[in-house]
């Protein structure tokens, strides 16, 4: 076996107080707080908004032309912080490509603790970041920076699409198939990674998979037979599937077998090591889930790992499939696969071993 990662000049994870990659909010919680905000008064140009939990919200310019907003920030997942930069920038960028948008810019949200973080380490944080904008083909053209008790770094990322083309995570058909762009497991890694037994094998694929953009997006919302595109984050596989159900009104099935895990994270996740939330994921989402013979409580905390930079997930006609798989390969999703699919009933997800 490889050795464990060695440590960095600097433990970042170690300024994080809540633990690496922190802690999300509650879904309950989450939904409780944005209440107020459901009500509030939509404008006709405001094609996507809260109502869904979409990826990004998008706003209507024109007969041709819509904006694509998101964000996403968060305190340090690893401890090299040109890595943190990238794979922080690289979960921010996949909001707009999941809504089939082409990202043109970014803005940095930055908030470090100057007086005990070294201005390097901030700096290379940057660095790591505008690398992934770079690889994105956009400009970080502004941002904000604050002292902050902890790190805490993310973009704001706008982009372009036109109206008839925007992807949302509410269209799915009765028929339809789930296609997983990228194995998951990032969130057992990360947990791996902050009891230090990550080996360097596994920190080089959490990283490859963390920082591989999603430039499929905008290709795969342009296919007819594509109905509803999300990217699986946060929420893991199974939070994101209910999304998609529930979006949709139907029933969703997910073939355990057929979900692609990263090298290691079985191994990992049968000794115990996980991320703290996937006992909120299952919290939320478990009252909507049917777990048939043989899923146990392994299998429900690799589905409720939480992805950062995770796949795209898709449902698209069987008569698609190979147009979404080529569309993967080409781009150099080599371990997308079919994961499961989409049938009348009440919106909930089956879970099959």
């Amino acid at each position: 076996m490889n050795p464990p990662v060695s440590p960095a000049p600097i433990r970042l994870t170690a300024y994080a107080r809540g633990g690496a990659g922190g802690r999300r909010v509650p879904p309950g919680a989450l939904a409780e707080l944005l209440e107020g905000s459901l009500r509030m008064p939509v404008p006709p140009q405001l094609l996507v908004g809260l109502g869904t939990g979409d990826d990004a919200a998008v706003y209507r310019l024109g007969d041709t032309q819509a904006l694509v907003a998101t964000t996403a920030f968060f305190p340090p997942m690893v401890d090299d912080p040109f890595d943190f930069g990238r794979i922080a920038a690289t979960h921010a960028i996949s909001g707009v490509q999941a809504m089939g948008g082409l990202p043109i810019m970014a803005l940095a949200l930055v908030g470090m603790p100057i007086d005990t973080l070294p201005l390097e380490a901030v700096a290379r944080i940057l660095a790591g970041g505008e690398s992934a904008c770079a690889a994105a083909g956009i400009p970080v053209a502004g941002g904000h920076t604050i002292d902050a008790a902890e790190p805490l770094y993310g973009l704001v990322v706008l982009g372009l699409v036109h109206p008839d083309r925007v992807a949302r995570n509410a269209g799915a058909h009765a028929g339809d198939l789930l296609v997983l762009g990228k194995p998951i497991g990032v969130g057992v890694l990360s947990a791996a990674l902050e009891r230090q037994v990550l080996t360097q094998q596994g920190y080089a694929a959490m990283l490859a998979s963390a920082t591989q953009l999603n430039t499929s997006g905008r290709a795969l919302a342009d296919l007819a037979g594509v109905h509803a595109l999300t990217d699986v984050g946060g929420g893991g596989l199974l939070g994101h599937t209910l999304g998609l159900a529930r979006g949709a009104r139907l029933r969703a099935r997910l073939d355990l077998s057929a979900v692609p895990l990263l090298d290691g994270v079985r191994e990992l996740a049968s000794r115990g090591v996980q991320s703290g939330a996937s006992a909120i994921n299952w919290a939320a989402c478990g009252p909507e889930v049917r777990l048939g013979a043989g899923v146990g409580e392994l299998e429900r905390t690799l589905l409720t790992d939480p992805q950062i930079g995770g796949g795209l997930l898709v449902a698209c006609a069987p008569d698609s499939l190979e147009a979404v798989l080529e569309i993967f390969r080409r781009d150099g999703f080599a371990r997308a696969a079919v994961v499961g699919a989409l049938s009348d009933g009440e919106p909930e997800v089956e879970v099959c071993a």
